[in-house]
């Protein structure tokens, strides 16, 4: 048995030694950065280069920080804005750890810093939101020009559909929450590098009547296009039958002048053909007087004539062979 104690008080001492020499190295990842402590307070500046690192073992105490950029997401909270209308804002930012012995001292751990982001961007946002209208936080486009429908000008007749323009915008009001909540957060070692807005919805509550109120001016608009539409039609209608009156008119006039044309012509070849001689000229005589017969003779004419009348004439002589 006496043998055996040198060598059981050897491997003592060297677990021991190994047990020490493995405590005083700890090896730092590119993504990490380190806080050594001593009996809880930080010692020194924080580590923040890769590679392997020594300490006191048994004494100090390695508390890793995370380098990387983190996200912070927030919870979709409800809101008034300047308008007081009532909206669902969900935000998010990034950040990360400026000053590891500051954050260590204020914070400890990451739980403590989204719980404090929570806190001052959750404000921040409320109060941003609380100070512009709703169509500032919504729309991105700064510089438009507000839509006003000029048959409406110089009337006092509502402006149905108006939009009014925007004078910051939703990029320049997450800027003022950035502006606003950065100075707070340094004060924690920590570097907020930006916040911007995820989604932004109505609150229940109002959005059917929010809806309803939008139905209800697109339902003006578009009464408003249809009457203007139907003046237009029944502008174009009394303007076609107008056209189609002055057609028809003219082509009245000119069906008469052909006619009145043909007449005369038709007079006039007659007249050459019956006045080339007296038996041509008699001969149309009676033709004419024929035709007069025709039209004022039937079975129901009763006529009271004198025997020295010249449409008595034919009619005398009618029997003789």
């Amino acid at each position: 048995m006496k043998p055996l104690a040198p060598l059981v008080a050897l491997l003592t001492a060297g677990l021991v030694l190994l047990l020490t020499l493995s405590g005083a190295f700890f090896t730092m990842d590119e993504t990490e950065q380190v806080i050594i402590t001593q009996f809880g307070k930080p010692i020194g500046e924080a580590r923040t280069n890769a590679g392997l690192h020594l300490k006191l073992p048994f004494i100090h105490e390695v508390n890793r920080l995370e380098k990387r950029v983190l996200r912070w997401d927030g919870r979709p909270s409800e809101m008034p804005t300047k308008d007081k209308t009532y909206i669902v804002v969900d935000a998010f930012g990034r950040w990360r750890i400026r000053d590891p012995k500051q954050y260590f001292l204020r914070l400890r751990d990451e739980r403590s810093a989204q719980s404090r982001l929570d806190d001052i961007l959750g404000s921040e946002i409320r109060n941003a939101i609380a100070r512009h209208e709703l169509i500032e936080v919504i729309r991105s486009t700064r510089d438009r020009v507000p839509a006003v429908d000029s048959s409406l000008v110089g009337t006092n007749e509502p402006a149905v559909g108006r939009l009014y323009p925007i004078r910051r915008g939703r990029p320049l009001v997450e800027e003022e929450i950035f502006t606003n909540a950065a100075p707070k957060i340094a004060v924690f070692g920590v570097e907020l590098l930006d916040v911007q807005f995820k989604r932004v919805n109505y609150n229940p509550s109002v959005a059917q009547r929010i809806y309803e109120r939008m139905i209800s001016e697109r339902q003006q608009i578009a009464e408003r296009f249809r009457s203007e539409g139907a003046g237009e039609a029944a502008k174009i209608s009394g303007q076609r039958q107008k056209d189609l009156q002055t057609i028809e008119s003219e082509a009245y006039r000119r069906i008469q002048e052909i006619r009145g044309a043909a007449d005369a012509r038709a007079t006039e070849i007659y007249a050459a053909a019956y006045n080339r001689s007296p038996e041509t000229a008699a001969f149309y005589r009676f033709l004419r007087t024929l035709e007069s017969y025709k039209a004022v003779l039937t079975n129901d004419t009763t006529l009271i004539l004198t025997t020295e009348s010249d449409f008595f004439r034919l009619l005398k002589h009618a029997a003789e062979p």
